[in-house]
């Protein structure tokens, strides 16, 4: 198994510079050899297998990189091509953009070439990094990747991905529960609980708004709007923090109480795009709370069922099963005319969730 540990770290002046040009170097390789791509599909019709050592000859300052940062940054090609192709709604590999402010870099673990220890990182082309280390590895876990990344706030950290073996046994399903889409609350359980999500970006947006407005009336390349940037991007960057802190908290509490978790299967970003609910759906982070509950579900032997996303869940009843035949987004209360019974629209869709899981698990 893998497990990643994220720490901050602390370069000197001369290592972020390294850093820096790293993330240049695997940005460009990718640009270029996603170009390069492009072109020869447009003229032969066929793919082309470039990697990033053909291109040391040309440009001789990718020498002064870490070599395997390049080669990463050709497997995520790879990768988004593979996606591509397994699922056209993902889009076309896109360019990576030189203004953006999430830079971020991958390094493989060689021949003991990267060190963790006593509060010190030692990694390729850097040396060694101070590192805050807020928890222990334990000893059995072998390091085999670190992803440096700098935010836009200018915090760099070290994202260490280590490798594990665990035998986990398989829990035996017996507490089971649906969870349905609430962009209110999170979700609703079929419990009868709910999240009751705070609403965090809700709660900044005027703050948001005033600091913005500030960033769009300083002079572009002034020393003032560098610093109202770092400002609003503290900002969004603490909006970010507490979503992570309840996401994790409440799929830790599920994840400890229950056994099987049934939620749908749904295009948060679709939806945000389809309902123009856009700040609604990004700010609970549904998608990343259901990634979080399956990878802590799986760790402990238990499993998420994901029922399809064109599953009825709303408008079917969930005590006598009859469907109807449309239901408006405004009308939260369900009302079956078949057998008189009225439930919260959430609720009643958690049960049907909830009934249908355990269909899959018993099929």
């Amino acid at each position: 198994m893998n497990k990643a540990f994220k720490f901050r770290i602390y370069p000197k002046t001369e290592q972020q510079i390294v850093i820096a040009k790293t993330f240049g170097c695997a940005r460009f390789v990718y640009n270029r050899m996603l170009a390069d791509r492009i072109q020869h599909y447009k003229e032969t019709g066929k793919s082309l297998n470039n990697t990033p050592a053909q291109y040391k000859k040309e440009f001789e300052w990718l020498k002064e990189v870490d070599s395997l940062a390049l080669a990463n940054a050709q497997l995520n090609l790879n990768k988004a091509y593979k996606n591509f192709f397994r699922d056209k709604a993902i889009g076309f590999p896109k360019f990576k953009s030189k203004k953006s402010n999430h830079r971020s870099y991958t390094t493989n673990c060689v021949n003991g070439n990267i060190k963790v220890e006593r509060g010190y990182i030692k990694l390729p082309k850097l040396g060694v990094v101070k590192i805050k280390q807020h928890r222990d590895v334990p000893d059995e876990y072998r390091l085999k990747s670190v992803t440096i990344s700098r935010t836009p706030t200018g915090k760099y950290y070290a994202s260490i991905l280590y490798e594990y073996e665990k035998h986990i046994e398989p829990v035996e399903p017996e507490i089971i529960v649906g969870l349905d889409y609430s962009m209110k609350e999170l979700f609703v359980s079929s419990d009868g609980t709910s999240a009751e999500y705070p609403k965090y970006y809700r709660q900044s947006l005027a703050k948001l708004k005033r600091e913005q407005k500030k960033l769009s009336n300083c002079e572009k390349g002034s020393h003032n709007r560098t610093k109202q940037r770092i400002k609003v991007a503290k900002l969004h960057e603490k909006v970010a923090n507490q979503r992570k802190d309840f996401l994790h908290k409440s799929s830790r509490q599920i994840t400890n109480a229950v056994d099987v978790v049934c939620i749908e299967d749904l295009n948060m970003k679709g939806m945000s795009q389809a309902l123009n609910f856009g700040k609604s759906v990004s700010d609970n982070g549904f998608g990343l709370f259901v990634s979080m509950l399956d990878y802590k579900l799986r760790e402990q032997g238990k499993q998420v069922v994901k029922i399809d996303k064109w599953f009825p869940s709303s408008k079917k009843c969930s005590g006598c099963g009859e469907v109807k035949d449309a239901l408006l987004l405004s009308e939260r209360q369900y009302h079956c005319e078949a057998c008189g019974i009225t439930l919260n629209r959430d609720y009643n869709a958690s049960l049907n969730i909830r009934s249908e899981g355990i269909r899959m698990l018993l099929a």
